[in-house]
């Protein structure tokens, strides 16, 4: 027997008072969004000082202070209405929106919830004027300074189970603050006063961005920031981007807005992942504070209660242009342009080219001879790793079209002075100018290593340490250079250039290189071969089981052929030649550079290391290796002199 059907439900329209909870459920999820919505009323008022004070987290108290332009006494009540709003009359400005609050529901649902008193005055009002409760009730005569106090009391005190729902006092305080800080950073020119429980918790006076960054984040931001400045046509975007060096572990200290409205979208906070992919570790955040202007016809602010996601009309520009802004700004770390050390500065318009070898000697061979007689000594290589550190430019097609081929020369460098051997068999370095040398050439000699420091941020190399560090000296003070991690992003670099213009420049072996290979690493070569051929490989099979690398990158050719290969066919059998090529390249050519670089316990010459430095000075992003470690550091004569008490 079949279930009789249940009976019709009766359709019956919600009361206002209904509505307006229903939607605070949305808007006013807890007391931060209150401090959100009055803050943002109060910078479309335009106010330039806003006071806010908190009691038990906000739950107890908001009350909200700002010196706008208020509200005519006979629109107070209007206020409080839903759907009532100063801001958008039609379609077109909601198309168009140009101020932070529109909706006209942000009051009545706070209202709804809580016990709100508005108290509010015009520049040519004879007093202020004060409305409780709800649309209904009545403004009356009050006093008070020309602007608007909003004070909410008892949040939640009509719906006690969304209130079961708050954290303890202290936890609300603190997304309170962080709604505060959010809004006070979108508004350096404003002045912003919050206190808890009668203490003033923070003060920030109106000022740049660089003095409210600074206030916000304290020192340690300020220290590792790099400013960004860029626009293309209607779009705009500025602020400043953390060193990578600087990331975190979680993504707490991440400010984007859109037209002054801090948002948290996919697509921007993608955009900006995308820029430091090769310079920080997959775990770990990087630090930014960015402000994106652009025609607010091109943004839908409409599309979240909170208003804090938005839709670009044209989302693909929109991710292109701040994907190469912030990259563009990251490719100015390198040591070039300050770096890191002594401090993050603005690009240089030029790379400064090296000086000619006849200008270098004098210095290197006077800083050598320091440098041995300080108890420092440089070991000898058989090895000339120069090669790998200089740039010898893309190799030329051939007449025949065929894929350029290069052959690699050791790179010219400074010879390093001759040594003499002491009766006891210590080296020695020989004496290049006389003890005996004339005042005026010393004065010359000191002049010319001043304007060469300032060519130079890296200096000039004085020992290896370990054979792993570098040793340099510059005219802040010590310089200490990573060489693996150096050498990896240069060849990195290298390699990622080459491979976008289509230039990787190939080196054929002599005597291919032969190893045993599986059937799926045949398989592999086999049908990835014009893949190989583009990132500079020729691997061909001589069997069932064997593989020949005839070919590699000539950047890579003092690498292990056989090594190289098995990682490149195991990435290509993993994700496919295409995805290769796009999405895992970056991946990939970390992987070869890795493998290329110069290892720990190789011994250079001075005039390897030099050069060493200067690729890293000609080098984009060279303060990090594309793990995201960094690559030198300094310490300066400050530093070495409070280490052993200089001046004390």
């Amino acid at each position: 027997m079949n279930a009789p059907l249940p009976r019709p439900r009766i359709i019956k329209p919600l009361s206002d008072q209904l509505i307006s909870q229903i939607a605070a459920g949305e808007v006013v999820d807890r007391p931060s969004a209150v401090v959100k919505e009055l803050l943002e009323n109060a910078l479309d008022a335009g106010a330039t000082q806003i006071t806010i004070r908190l009691e038990q987290g906000g739950v107890k108290r908001i009350a909200i202070t700002d010196n706008g332009c208020g509200i005519p006494p006979e629109q107070l009540a209007l206020a409080l209405a839903r759907h009532a709003t100063s801001k958008i009359a039609s379609l077109d400005d909601l198309e168009n929106v140009g101020t932070l609050g529109f909706r006209g529901e942000a009051l009545a649902s706070i209202a709804s919830v809580a016990q709100v008193t508005i108290t509010s005055r015009t520049a040519d009002g004879e007093h202020a004027w004060e409305i409780s409760g709800s649309h209904e009730s009545q403004p009356t005569p009050s006093s008070g300074p020309v602007g608007t106090t909003i004070d909410v009391r008892e949040l939640y005190f009509n719906t006690p189970a969304r209130r079961k729902f708050l954290k303890s006092d202290q936890t609300e305080f603190g997304h309170c603050s962080e709604a505060v800080r959010r809004i006070a950073l979108s508004r350096p020119d404003v002045a912003f006063s919050l206190s808890h429980n009668g203490k003033t918790v923070d003060h920030w006076n109106a000022g740049g961005i660089d003095k409210r960054s600074l206030q916000i984040f304290g020192d340690e931001f300020a220290e590792v920031r790099l400013p960004l400045d860029e626009d293309s046509g209607e779009l705009r975007l500025s602020g400043f981007v953390g060193l990578p060096t600087a990331a975190r572990n979680r993504a707490d200290s991440q400010y984007f807005y859109v037209n002054g409205r801090f948002v948290r979208d996919k697509l921007l906070t993608h955009a900006v992942r995308m820029a430091y992919q090769d310079v920080l570790h997959g775990d770990r955040f990087p630090s930014y504070v960015l402000w994106l202007d652009l025609d607010p016809a091109q943004v839908d602010v409409n599309v979240h209660p909170s208003k804090i996601e938005v839709r670009f009309r044209d989302g693909r520009a929109i991710h292109q242009f701040i994907f190469h802004a912030v990259s563009r700004a990251l490719a100015r770390t390198s040591a070039t342009d300050g770096g890191s050390v002594p401090g993050p500065q603005a690009a240089a318009t030029a790379t400064p080219k090296p000086p000619q070898n006849t200008e270098i000697l004098p210095w290197l061979r006077e800083q050598q001879q320091t440098s041995f007689r300080a108890g420092f000594g440089v070991a000898q290589n058989t090895a000339n790793y120069g090669a790998l550190f200089r740039d010898d430019g893309a190799a030329k097609p051939s007449a025949s079209g065929a894929r350029p081929t290069t052959t690699w020369q050791p790179a010219p460098f400074v010879p390093a002075p001759e040594r003499a051997t002491t009766g006891t068999g210590t080296p020695a370095m020989q004496t290049v100018q006389s003890e005996a040398a004339a005042p005026a050439q010393a004065a010359a000699n000191a002049t010319a290593r001043d304007t060469e420091a300032d060519d130079f941020p890296l200096g000039f190399a004085l020992a290896q340490l370990h054979g792993i560090y570098i040793l340099a000296q510059n005219r802040h003070g010590l310089v200490l250079v990573d060489m693996h991690a150096a050498h990896e992003r240069i060849l990195y670099e290298q390699l990622k250039q080459a491979l976008g213009e289509d230039k990787m420049p190939v080196q054929p072996l002599l005597i291919p290189v032969t190893f045993h290979a599986d059937a799926v690493e045949v398989g592999t070569a086999e049908e990835h071969a014009e893949t190989l051929h583009t990132l500079g490989f020729d691997i061909a099979p001589l069997s069932p089981t064997t593989l020949a690398v005839r070919a590699v990158p000539a950047l890579l050719r003092d690498a292990d052929a056989q090594t190289l290969a098995r990682d490149v066919l195991r990435d290509l059998h993993h994700f496919g030649g295409s995805r290769v090529l796009v999405e895992r390249r970056n991946e990939l050519l970390g992987t070869l550079a890795c493998h290329t670089a110069v290892r720990a316990n190789r011994s250079l010459t001075v005039p390897e290391m030099n050069a060493l430095l200067r690729r890293m000075e000609a080098t984009e992003r060279a303060d990090q290796c594309n793990h995201g470690r960094p690559t030198w550091t300094q310490l300066a004569l400050t530093d070495l002199d409070r280490l052993f008490l200089r001046g004390q």
